[in-house]
């Protein structure tokens, strides 16, 4: 495949005169996948078996997403230990990686590490594309790969650097690597690419307990982010999505608190070919979308063209099943801010970030996977639905004139559920 070329057969393209949707990336992985990775680190069970385990799981993910309708799928990320790690290959080396700082502090009380850098350079162990590849042999319909961010690799170093070894290098070679993840993506038969950006959200929440959050990182991680799409061809970074959410881990959250009226102006500030922003479990989710819609007016009055925006229409935190007539209302209510060709659907967030998660609101995995995957077909037949109803396209607000009062400045602070809780 030439260089910033992506699969032909798909090429990225949006389906035309349709709400295109997919999911954002994770799966719950089965109670015995996650036994079975126990039992392995504790050599309770070989790799091999680990291994027919993980395949298991994959070949159901595709079978399963494949019987929703879902135009796009993925392996659901069964064989990742978490969005975050996989670049530093399977089980971590000690000599090399060594358990960090606070990532985020959950709301109901559980927090997540940042793995650390011990040893230089930095390095990619692993690529995402091995999974592409692994789920290429296994079906033939269209994939999506999610990837780490350059921002959330960039909190493994500190800001001191690593001995000889500076911030600065580290920093290049995280972008140089991430773009490589990205392309590598897509030589492997992938038709779209998701960055996750989680940690975007989160860096506007002051909290001691992770040291690295605070407003002046957020700048920090979308230039980074910039500076890995630069290094992509059009084509590429056209099928190339950025993904938000307040986070979600053994079903609860982790900056549902934070205003989105303080991250939607800077979100869009990253050029990427469309984003994914987590909006059915926010208080009022036409706000995130009279916000989304803000912003694709200011890009284009300048020289870009305005990216896609796929709405989040189901809550991975909750067991409560949504209605394909409750994800088709939102969406015709989305579609008087964002007009219908740049709108589509996906979920709030992955529905399991971290492999080891008991989904505690669900009762177990198991169910949790079976609710996921009901979600998933609800969304796609709501889509559809959003679709005829729209009849391809909708009379949201011009994007050439502006509303009365869009400054592009974040709008004013409204009230928020306390607590951090997505109900």
């Amino acid at each position: 495949m030439a260089p910033g070329a992506i699969p032909e057969a798909v090429g990225g393209r949006w389906p035309q005169g349709e709400l295109p949707t997919e999911a954002v990336g994770s799966l719950p992985r089965p109670a015995r996948l996650q036994r079975a990775v126990l039992d392995a680190e504790t050599g309770l069970a070989t790799l091999a078996e680990l291994r027919d385990e993980q395949d298991r799981a994959v070949r159901d993910t595709l079978q399963r997403l494949a019987a929703t309708g879902s135009p796009i799928i993925s392996d659901g990320e069964q064989r990742r230990q978490s969005f975050a790690s996989y670049p530093l290959g399977s089980g971590g080396d000690a000599a090399v990686i060594e358990e960090g700082p606070v990532f985020a502090v959950f709301a109901d009380g559980h927090h997540r590490v940042i793995p650390s850098l011990a040893r230089a350079p930095f390095r990619f162990r692993a690529w995402a594309a091995d999974d592409v590849a692994a789920a290429r042999e296994l079906t033939g319909v269209p994939l999506k790969q999610a990837v780490i961010s350059p921002s959330m690799l960039s909190l493994m170093v500190p800001a001191a650097g690593l001995g000889a070894y500076t911030r600065e290098e580290f920093l290049d070679d995280v972008v140089s690597g991430c773009a490589e993840d990205i392309r590598r993506c897509f030589a492997a038969g992938a038709s779209r690419v998701t960055i996750d950006f989680t940690e975007g959200r989160l860096a506007l929440r002051r909290d001691v307990r992770a040291p690295w959050a605070g407003p002046e990182a957020l700048g920090g991680f979308i230039e980074l982010i910039n500076r890995v799409l630069e290094r992509l061809g059009p084509a590429e970074r056209a099928a190339v999505g950025v993904h938000t959410c307040p986070g979600n881990d053994n079903d609860s959250a982790h900056s549902a608190d934070v205003d989105y009226a303080e991250l939607i102006p800077e979100l869009f500030q990253i050029e990427a070919g469309y984003f994914l922003v987590q909006a059915a479990s926010e208080r009022d989710p036409d706000r995130v979308a009279r916000l989304i819609g803000r912003q694709l007016r200011q890009r284009s009055r300048g020289a870009d063209s305005a990216p896609r925006v796929l709405l989040g229409v189901t809550r991975p935190t909750s067991p409560k099943l949504e209605t394909a007539e409750q994800i088709r209302d939102q969406l015709v209510r989305a579609a008087r801010f964002i007009p219908a060709e740049l709108l589509g659907s996906t979920d709030d967030c992955g529905f399991s970030p971290y492999l080891i998660d008991e989904k505690p609101r669900h009762g177990s995995p198991d169910f949790a996977r079976d609710v996921a995957f009901a979600k998933i077909a609800a969304r796609v037949r709501g889509t559809a639905l959003a679709n005829d109803e729209l009849g391809g396209g909708a009379s949201a607000e011009p994007l050439f004139d502006a509303a009365p009062g869009d400054t592009g400045r974040p709008a004013p602070r409204e009230p928020v559920a306390q607590g951090g809780e997505i109900s």
